[in-house]
């Protein structure tokens, strides 16, 4: 991991991968997969919300599939309810990339398929959440605990 993140400490499994590059264990995707800055905000991200919110891994998929107009798109991560719904869909950016409404823009349209209820939207250095209520959305000032969705 390089930079440092505004989460929670986490230590990866991690291990040398092809050329110069390196591959973190992705334990909800199980598999390996090589390190990115988005890829570090993504594993320190999934571990805040599972090791310290606790969000259920079981509950959680790493690039979920979805269709949007006729295009194959993938959820960095969606969180589900217990009947297996979308509850929270979250997006991930390095560190480098600002939060800005074309990032909103881009979970809001994956969300038109989904229809998860939460939005999160993260570069490992700021976080932002947010509630869809029917006609709009209510940011939050943090990450709910998984028992208070």
């Amino acid at each position: 991991m390089s930079q440092p993140l505004n989460l929670p400490s986490f230590r990866p499994t991690v291990r040398p991968g092809s050329g110069d590059r390196f591959e973190v264990f992705d334990p909800l995707r199980r598999r390996w997969v090589t390190i990115t800055p988005e890829e570090e905000v993504r594993q320190t991200f999934v571990n805040y919300l599972t090791a310290h919110l606790g969000y259920p891994a079981a509950l959680m998929a790493n690039e979920h599939s979805l269709t949007l107009n006729g295009t194959a798109r993938r959820c960095d991560t969606v969180v589900f309810t217990q009947a297996l719904r979308p509850l929270m869909i979250v997006e991930y950016k390095r560190p480098t990339v600002a939060l800005t409404a074309k990032v909103f823009d881009q979970i809001a349209r994956y969300n038109s398929v989904l229809g998860a209820p939460w939005l999160v939207v993260s570069n490992g250095l700021h976080h932002f959440c947010c509630r869809f209520n029917g006609s709009g959305y209510t940011f939050h000032d943090r990450i709910p605990l998984y028992s208070e969705l």
